[in-house]
């Protein structure tokens, strides 16, 4: 144990040792390190948790430096899951971090084992590949909970948590629902959200980081997946709107402490 002893101690004192044990043993996936997910897993790993698996396809870019854990400007260019593993592991060295640098969509969705985690957590931003995963998590064994979308806010106070259905005033929430209803699908069971009613409008103007600097677009060398080294999602959406920290921190903490808060209630 030695440092990790020392590392988890005021934990340990708030919870227990039975729920550090438990929290030691767990398996939690998660979909997309951004603003929301890498906050989360480090929030996990701080906490406790054994063994955090990180799926996302993106290298840092200038841009995510404003909102997310692993961005710097030491880290730009690099792989995220590489540069969110290496800070997580700064945190906790005895932690179990499995890296993954893939898409997930439906034609990779087999590579990953649902059923062998205890929770799964969604943080990723593609319309249809959030609706597959929903489905995909909701069938599993796994406890699972999703992030709406955290950009266009500013206001802490107005984060919630709500029950897929119910969840107010989300754009991306009320997407997902009409295309589960249009496809007259539903997933195999409800699950809890992280949301805010709160939609701004942007002020600014152009969704490039106008800077040289900028690793995102089609970059001739770099690390990582050969088959990812060109891959980037700004070109691909239609808006890229304004995000802050404290507000995507807050999400990934929020599905963060629910896990937590969990654990803690049955053990």
């Amino acid at each position: 144990m030695g440092i990790e002893k020392g590392i988890l101690k005021r934990s340990q004192l708030l919870m227990g040792d039975d729920t550090m044990d438990k929290l030691a043993s767990l398996r939690i996936i998660i979909f997309g390190v951004g603003g929301v997910g890498s906050w989360c897993a480090e929030s996990l790993v701080r906490s406790g948790v054994g063994h955090v698996t990180i799926v996302d396809s993106d290298r840092v870019c200038i841009t995510n430096i404003n909102r997310q854990a692993m961005a710097t400007t030491k880290t730009v260019g690099q792989v995220k899951v590489e540069a969110l593993k290496t800070r997580l592991l700064e945190i906790n060295p005895s932690a179990d971090i499995d890296a993954r640098q893939q898409i997930f969509c439906e034609e990779t969705a087999a590579d990953f084992d649902l059923d062998s985690y205890d929770y799964i957590v969604d943080a990723i931003d593609s319309l249809k590949d959030k609706m597959l995963l929903i489905e995909l998590a909701c069938r599993s064994k796994a406890h699972f909970f999703s992030s709406m979308g955290a950009a266009l806010k500013m206001d802490p106070t107005k984060v919630q948590v709500a029950e897929f259905w119910k969840v107010k005033g989300c754009p991306l929430a009320r997407a997902l629902r009409q295309r589960f209803n249009k496809l007259k699908r539903k997933p195999a069971r409800k699950f809890k959200c992280v949301f805010s009613e709160e939609l701004l409008q942007n002020r600014g103007q152009n969704a490039t980081c106008d800077t040289t600097q900028c690793m995102c677009p089609k970059a001739k060398n770099g690390p990582g997946d050969a088959k990812l080294l060109n891959h980037e999602w700004c070109s691909s959406k239609a808006q890229i709107n304004g995000s802050m920290m404290h507000i995507t921190a807050i999400f990934g903490l929020t599905i963060a402490g629910l896990i937590l808060n969990e654990v803690y209630v049955h053990y």
